[in-house]
């Protein structure tokens, strides 16, 4: 049964970095009012050597460190329940897209996004305890709590009550429909000689729609005709 409240909760060596992200603009409103719970896990705090090792060299040699499994699996366990979607961010993974997004917010009241560091993590943490691993992008950052915040973000604001403006916030979006967001406009109706397209003074909301659909093709056209294949692939037609 889906609850009104999210929890998150975010395993990684540098917790700093989620510090502004967490604490304003819509995550900061969203925890204030108990619609989502935020939680970071340091797995250093689970190490047992004098150190607080989390890391050590690859076995087979090569270059840079690889995250251990003792304080992985620590950490993960001390948040996992069953009802839980353990989530690995990883140059490796699934890259993520708007329908993740909305799976992950449908389906899941809570979440643990682990985040790697360095090389990576030990396999046997991936294929012991974690239920799928998901990448933004086709290049390498610097850990994965940067990428993290992209899809909590993502999948966040589709909870209800966050955007405060119920599905209407979001039916109209980037990706929602498999097409870009039309062009948009506001107030003043001239600057620089730069006109709002009169049609959307008209009043008529069907033309208007009709506008705003031709506007979404013809971008998504010029920018990621990838989408329509994707969408004539799968039988839809958006056209």
């Amino acid at each position: 049964m889906m609850s009104d409240l999210l929890k998150v909760d975010v395993i990684t060596l540098f917790p700093g970095m989620l510090t502004g992200f967490l604490g304003e603009s819509m995550m900061k409103r969203a925890s204030s009012a108990g619609l989502v719970q935020f939680n970071v896990v340091n797995p250093r705090d689970f190490t047992t050597d004098k150190h607080n090792t989390t890391d050590d060299r690859p076995f087979g040699g090569g270059p840079g460190m690889v995250m251990k499994c003792e304080p992985l699996f620590a950490a993960i366990e001390s948040v996992r329940t069953p009802e839980s979607r353990v989530i690995l961010m990883t140059p490796s993974g699934k890259t993520f897209c708007q329908a993740d997004a909305k799976r992950l917010s449908n389906d899941w009241n809570h979440l643990i996004f682990v985040c790697g560091h360095y090389e990576g993590v030990d396999q046997r943490v991936i294929d012991t305890v974690i239920d799928e691993e998901i990448s933004i992008g086709d290049y390498v950052l610097t850990n994965g709590a940067l990428s993290a915040t992209v899809v909590i973000d993502a999948v966040a604001r589709l909870r209800p009550g966050v955007l405060g403006g119920g599905e209407v916030a979001t039916e109209d979006e980037s990706f929602s429909s498999g097409l870009l967001e039309f062009p948009q406009y506001t107030r003043p109706p001239e600057f620089r000689g730069m006109k709002v397209p009169e049609i959307l003074f008209s009043g008529d909301h069907g033309k208007i729609a009709e506008w705003r659909h031709e506007q979404a093709l013809k971008r998504t056209k010029e920018r990621r005709s990838d989408l329509l294949l994707n969408s004539e692939e799968n039988g839809e037609n958006n056209a």
